[in-house]
């Protein structure tokens, strides 16, 4: 069976909730859609307000607290939200990642071993059954090291190690001072470069289940693992899985009677947040983001600025500002398209006004560096003004 370009897109956008927002639970809305980036701490509340009907922000404060939805670095080595029966096996496949990424580099420049991780770990986790400060955490890693050592012996201990972030701060449970608590049920034991190859299975099919069909490419770029574990657990799962003839002729998997809308469903313009998963879950982003709109909107640095989604594609981006809700179009929009942005963000207003009503503001120079960039732009336009801070 072969697969459009258009359809793999209403795919994408079918798993992740974006082609209609659900009645779902918070806890229920995270398990739907796998994993939400977190480097912002804002992000995963504006990610599930673009998912969820009637999404209450303090229910996804509860569940941080409660741990029910866990804060941790995990796929590509980057902080993501996901739901906490997820996490220990999002933990265990990216174990060989973490190992190769966090125990060399500054880890070895400091002078430290992978044995050295493996005999610390288990005290780290001991130490972190409460929540910790990042400055408690350094001082227990100078006295156990030297104050030589402390700097690149936190730097890889706090990404191989299997800590959560622990909610410290309004507006968005985190603040720009992380805490740490050791994962609950969490292995004392390091497995170091060992694949585990049941929980690769399961990052498999959870992946496949929020963002299918995709190829091994694809699975690989999530998760920043070895394309050749996941080709071989593929291969393994027989019927599990089923495979589909990709736009370029390539293999793609997915799961049996997941859902595949047709290409003509219409997809309601959306208010993306920064690091959306949505545009970094591929090997090829042009599913969601066009090519040429890539460098705008994912910067060199790694940032992904807050996109403008317009009939299931990245079409420009939008930032709050003391005036409003700016949004910069890359090509001209209809006025229905207008429209339909204009409602967004009053919604999305609500939701900033009782938090923070000019979230990403450390951002806003890269919007200074888009008007020499974009070659054609459409129009920048105000889509609803914001009360007075007070």
């Amino acid at each position: 069976m072969k697969i459009t370009a258009r359809e793999l897109n209403r795919a994408t956008l079918s798993r992740q909730l974006l082609l209609a927002r659900e009645p779902l639970s918070v806890l229920d809305g995270v398990r739907r859609v796998t994993a939400l980036q977190a480097q912002h701490p804002a992000s995963p509340y504006i990610a599930l307000w673009n998912r969820l009907t009637d999404f209450a922000p303090a229910e996804l404060d509860a569940a941080f607290t409660e741990r029910a939805v866990v804060k941790a670095t995990l796929m590509r080595i980057t902080l993501h939200a996901v739901h906490a029966g997820d996490y220990p096996a999002f933990r265990a496949a990216m174990q060989p990642t973490l190992y190769a990424s966090r125990l060399g580099a500054r880890f070895a420049d400091a002078g430290l071993t992978p044995a050295d991780a493996e005999e610390l770990v288990p005290e780290l986790l001991a130490f972190a059954r409460r929540p910790r400060t990042s400055a408690e955490m350094q001082a227990w890693t100078e006295e156990r090291l030297g104050a030589e050592k402390k700097d690149g012996g936190w730097w890889g201990l706090k990404g191989y190690a299997p800590l959560h972030h622990a909610p410290t701060d309004a507006p968005w449970s985190f603040g720009l001072r992380p805490s740490f608590v050791a994962a609950a049920d969490s292995d004392p034991a390091p497995r170091g470069r060992v694949v585990d190859a049941q929980a690769l299975r399961t990052l498999i099919l959870r992946y496949l289940a929020g963002f299918g069909p995709a190829s091994v490419a694809d699975v690989a770029q999530f998760a920043m693992v070895q394309r050749t574990p996941v080709r071989a657990a593929l291969q393994t799962m027989g019927d599990v899985v089923e495979q589909l003839q990709g736009p370029d002729g390539s293999a793609l998997f997915d799961l049996p009677g997941a859902s595949r809308p047709p290409a003509d469903t219409p997809a309601p313009p959306r208010l993306m947040a920064m690091w959306d998963s949505v545009l970094l879950a591929y090997a090829d982003r042009s599913r969601v983001i066009p090519p040429d709109y890539r460098p705008l909107v994912i910067r060199r640095n790694g940032d992904v600025l807050p996109t403008l989604l317009v009939d299931g594609y990245v079409a420009g981006v939008w930032r709050p500002t003391a005036e409003g809700i700016e949004a910069t179009a890359f090509h001209p929009l209809s006025p229905a398209t207008w429209d339909g942005l204009a409602t967004e963000a009053r919604s999305l207003t609500a939701l900033l006004n009782d938090r923070e009503t000019q979230v990403y503001s450390r951002y806003h120079h890269w919007w200074a560096k888009l008007s020499g960039e974009g070659e054609g732009q459409g129009e920048v336009r105000m889509l609803q003004p914001l009360p007075p801070a007070h």
